[in-house]
């Protein structure tokens, strides 16, 4: 059985030069994910390169590859006159969907990794430093789930939600949390602006100080009370629909990961750019779109 299974990278780690790692863009700070470099540039130097960099082996040029991902890793590593990275060899070159197999650390994971190294005797003062942020960050990401139910943290550990969207998710009570964490996860939105819509749609009882004002601000009591019922309906029809909506959305990666394997073809590519232009840029469109 495990022999069945497709990995999507080689299982042994290569060393390689720099020179010989050909980026796809460069690394701009109008870039959304370039607020990280200067974490990744401070900690480089004192804990390696944490994750290696994806490479797919460039056709027409033996020993160069191409940079799949870790473009700001690459780019550190040069200004910091290193010769050679850790590189981990895709196994397939099918570059739409690359970003949905690789998992970024996660809020959570960072704050687990966070409170391993300060249990390992890591001062807060050498954390921070290390990954270019404040102290009092730190010390805030101490008791980022401090109040949340350990169900909720397994839910979400590998999630996008951020420690604001974690401070209303413990308003509420355990078995409200869950359900909460379960609404987020469906609907793949971890923002505090949801979580702050779903706590205002949260009966009194399931809070944990129901005597507490909740997010109101500049709303009437009516158009409260209005948002309430509206939420609990909202979330009512989500629940009848969502075994149905589990089942399209499988079919939907489906239909996808075919669509994506279709224009890759060279043929069918050079087919469609040529004559069904308009067909082609929406199927490029479905192809590359990171939800559904």
């Amino acid at each position: 059985m495990a022999d069945s299974i497709k990995t999507i990278f080689e299982r042994k780690l290569l060393s390689l030069p720099l020179d010989k790692l050909l980026p796809t863009r460069e690394a701009k700070a109008s870039d959304a994910c370039f607020g990280k470099y200067a974490t990744v540039l401070a900690s480089i130097p004192t804990m390696g390169l944490v994750e290696p960099i994806a490479i797919n082996p460039c056709r027409g040029k033996p020993g160069y590859y191409i940079v799949l991902d870790g473009h700001l890793r690459l780019k550190a590593l040069k200004e910091l006159k290193h010769e050679t990275a850790w590189c981990m060899i895709a196994t397939d070159d099918d570059t739409f969907t690359y970003n949905d197999k690789a998992n970024r650390l996660s809020p959570i994971q960072e704050h687990r990794m966070i409170m391993r190294a300060l249990e390992q005797g890591v001062t807060i003062e050498d954390v921070a430093g290390t990954l270019a942020i404040e102290a009092r960050r730190v010390r805030e990401s101490m008791g980022m789930l401090k109040g949340i139910h350990p169900e909720v943290v397994e839910k979400l550990k590998d999630k996008q939600v951020s420690p604001t969207t974690l401070r209303v998710v413990r308003k509420v009570k355990p078995l409200r949390q869950l359900e909460m964490a379960d609404l987020m996860t469906a609907m793949s939105d971890y923002t505090a602006a949801y979580a702050n819509a779903l706590l205002l749609a949260t009966p009194p009882d399931m809070l944990l100080q129901p005597e507490a004002p909740r997010v109101t601000r500049g709303l009437k009591p009516e158009e409260i009370g209005q948002m309430e019922r509206e939420m609990e309906n909202l979330e009512r029809d989500f629940r009848l629909h969502q075994e149905s909506y589990g089942e399209n959305t499988l079919a939907l990666n489906v239909i996808q990961r075919y669509v994506q394997r279709l224009i890759g073809n060279p043929a069918v590519k050079k087919f469609l750019g040529k004559r069904y232009p308009e067909i082609f840029e929406e199927l490029s469109v479905v192809a590359t779109m990171e939800t559904l």
